[in-house]
Formats: C-alpha cells, sequence, structure tokens
C-alpha cells in the first residue's frame, strides 16, 4: 500500500469480527482516514474497505452476505461508479447463494459498475494448473457474469493469483477484476498487474491509471534519523558552509534547502543497501512465483523463498512507522514555526494521479485474500 500510494484499499478474508477506526488507520499506514467493514463470521470471512477521503469519498454503503457495495466518487474529476467488493465462499454448498447475490448486485440503471475481490471460482480451465475442475460451477460462473454484462480486466503480468504453498503447489486464478462496459470507457487508461506475494498466499493486485508521469518525491524528514551516529556533524558541517547571499531571510532558505539536499544524500548513503536488499527479495520472489507456475521448484528455490517472505517483515515495519509520522506532519493546518518547514515539504507528496513506474514484465494490481485490493484514481 505504501509502494503504490493507493488511495482505495480493499481487504478479503481479513477474520476479524469487529474493527475501530484506531485499528483501520494502523492498516491503512495512516494515510487512509475513512473505513468500511463486513465481520467476518467467527474466523471466516470478512472485507474491510480503507479510503482517503482527500481524493476519494465512499457513500450509500451496503453491506451483503458476501460483499460490500459503494458508490465512489473521484474529488478530482467528479466521476462516480459502483464498486463491489466480494469474498466468495470457500464452501461450495454456499456458492450458489453468492452468485445470485452477485446478479442481485448489479445496478438497475446504466451506472459505471466494478466488481473485485476473491471469488474462489473460476470460469475456464487455464485458470488452474491442474484438472480438478468442476464444470458445472464454471458454467455457472460464467452465466452469472453473462448476465451482469460484466468484462474481466486483464491481468497483466501473471496467469494466476493463488497458490496452496506446497511442494508441488496446485494454482489458480481466485483473485478478478470486473467491469461494465460503462467503467470500461469512463476509465479508457488503467490497467491491472500483480505484486509479489510477499508473506501472502494470494497476490496483491493493484489497478491504476496508465497515464502522465511520476511526480518527483520530495524532501521529507525522517525523525530516526537523529538517533544514527554521526547525523549532528553531517548537519553541523553543512550549515556552517558559507552562503552566496546576503538578505537573512535568503541565508536561512539557503541554509535549509543545502542541508535537506545534504541529508537525502547522506540517507541514501546509508539505506540504499537496505532498500536494494528489499526490493531484490521481492523481485525474487515474483520471479520464483511465476516459475512455480510451470515446474516444480527444488527444496533449495523453495527455502530462500520462504527466507525472503520473512525479510520482508523489517522493511514494513519501518515503511509503517515512516507512514504514521508523515501522516501527523501533514495533518498540521496551522503549527508553530519550527514545523512550518517540515510540513511545507511534506505536504507536496499528498498528490493526485501519483502512478506507479511500470516495467516491460508488469508490476502492479487490485484485489486479494487476507491481502489487498487497491484502486488507484
Amino acid at each position: 500500500m505504501a509502494a503504490t500510494h493507493c488511495h482505495l484499499a480493499c481487504f478479503q478474508e481479513t477474520k476479524l469480527a469487529a474493527i475501530d477506526g484506531a485499528f483501520a488507520s494502523f492498516l491503512g499506514g495512516y494515510k487512509h482516514n475513512r473505513f468500511a467493514f463486513k465481520p467476518a463470521n467467527s474466523t471466516r470471512g470478512g472485507i474491510l474497505l480503507l479510503w482517503n477521503d482527500n481524493y476519494i469519498d465512499l457513500q450509500d454503503i451496503v453491506v451483503r452476505r458476501f460483499s460490500v457495495t459503494a458508490t465512489v466518487s473521484i474529488h478530482e474529476c467528479g466521476t462516480t461508479f459502483l464498486l463491489t467488493v466480494v469474498y466468495g465462499p470457500p464452501r461450495d454448498s454456499l456458492k450458489q447463494a453468492f452468485l445470485r447475490e452477485l446478479k442481485n448486485s448489479k445496478p438497475v440503471d446504466a451506472s459505471a459498475w466494478l466488481v473485485l475481490g476473491d471469488f474462489n471460482l473460476i470460469y475456464c480451465a487455464r485458470d488452474k494448473n491442474n484438472r480438478n475442475l468442476n464444470l458445472r460451477r464454471m458454467r455457472q460462473f460464467r452465466a452469472a457474469l453473462s448476465f451482469c454484462e460484466l468484462r474481466e480486466i486483464h491481468l497483466q503480468n501473471r496467469k494466476f493469483t493463488w497458490s496452496n504453498e506446497r511442494r508441488r503447489p496446485t494454482l489458480a486464478r481466485l483473485d478478478r477484476v470486473f467491469c461494465n462496459e460503462r467503467w470500461d470507457l469512463t476509465f479508457e487508461q488503467h490497467g491491472l498487474q500483480a505484486l509479489a506475494t510477499s508473506l501472502s498466499d494470494h497476490y496483491p493486485l493493484v489497478l491504476s491509471s496508465l497515464a502522465g508521469p511520476r511526480r518527483p518525491r520530495p524532501f521529507r524528514f525522517e525523525n530516526f534519523w537523529i538517533k544514527i551516529p554521526g547525523f549532528y556533524d553531517e548537519v553541523r558541517v553543512v550549515w556552517k558552509r558559507s552562503s552566496p547571499h546576503s538578505q537573512p531571510i535568503r541565508i536561512l532558505h539557503h541554509k535549509l534547502s543545502s542541508t535537506a539536499s545534504h541529508l537525502r544524500r547522506w540517507s541514501q548513503s546509508i539505506l540504499s543497501d537496505a532498500k536494494k536488499k528489499l526490493f531484490m527479495a521481492l523481485e525474487v520472489i515474483k520471479r520464483l512465483d511465476i516459475a512455480q507456475e510451470s515446474r516444480d521448484l527444488s527444496d533449495a528455490k523453495l527455502a530462500l523463498r520462504h527466507g525472503l517472505k520473512r525479510r520482508v517483515v523489517g522493511l514494513a515495519v519501518i515503511e509503517r512507522a515512516r507512514k504514521k509520522q508523515a501522516s501527523r506532519i501533514t495533518n498540521l493546518r496551522e503549527g508553530d514555526a519550527n514545523t512550518k518547514f517540515f510540513h511545507q515539504k511534506v505536504i507536496a507528496r499528498r498528490r493526485k494521479n501519483i502512478i506507479q513506474c511500470l516495467h516491460h514484465q508488469g508490476g502492479w494490481a487490485t484485489s486479494h485474500e487476507d491481502k489487498a485490493s487497491l484502486v488507484h484514481n
């Protein structure tokens, strides 16, 4: 969620019977300040929606047995569409009721409609890596999609979205994103891509706009810098440098700008290896996931994959702390003079239309169980 700068996140199979505002804010990295949820039945099911109301708003929220439906409004362009987040039941005895609910969720008018989540169903044989298929369920799922007039948004970089994580895994495409014709025409430039599984057995999916350049990341002061040996010496050396200006306000501005630039380079020199290791770990996990779709992995590769999954936990803790700090700073509207500089620097990163970097093999996505569906403005 931190890497994709998503404005709306959708979780399936939360296994949580109750969620309060503090816990929802914690899950959303203290950036998503609104939430709606469907409670889990004991430890089964559960759906959670988190969103940042600076960019979008969700209204007319309806919680059903297997889904949550809401009207999404995008502040920047004023566009609205209907969103349905589903978690299909794993039990066969409930799948018929789930498909009936999906049909009943179809908008009565010609509204743009987006449906996403963990369906726990497939509708064609290529959605699974073995021949253990329920043809009757596949036909029923196809019939429901046809009745709802839904088309699938193509997943650009993966064949499957779930693995049972065994030595010879069963792979299936359970997590999907569908839309009707009106939504497809309204949001012409969109793409769906998958991230590395990280700690999950589902692949996070990110649905995002593909138009426009990504803004450069502005300077942000990190609280943990002051705990690193040598930090004060670095600041002292830069601050004592002479300024080409003569006016006090310009001298102060020059010193602050120089200090910010120097601290950014200093931080990168310290943390760049850690970040590279994280991104390399995620890339290796993704490549092993892809390789597992076509062949069995050796014991050494499986051990490597499990070890890499454990190592990503450390950065998740750091990122959560950073996002919490950034949220506190950007929520300051009128603070004392000592915080004004940092507030002005950090607030620039809260912008609309932040688009993810894509490479030729793909990269980002929307929905998944115990994981997150991410919808970009």
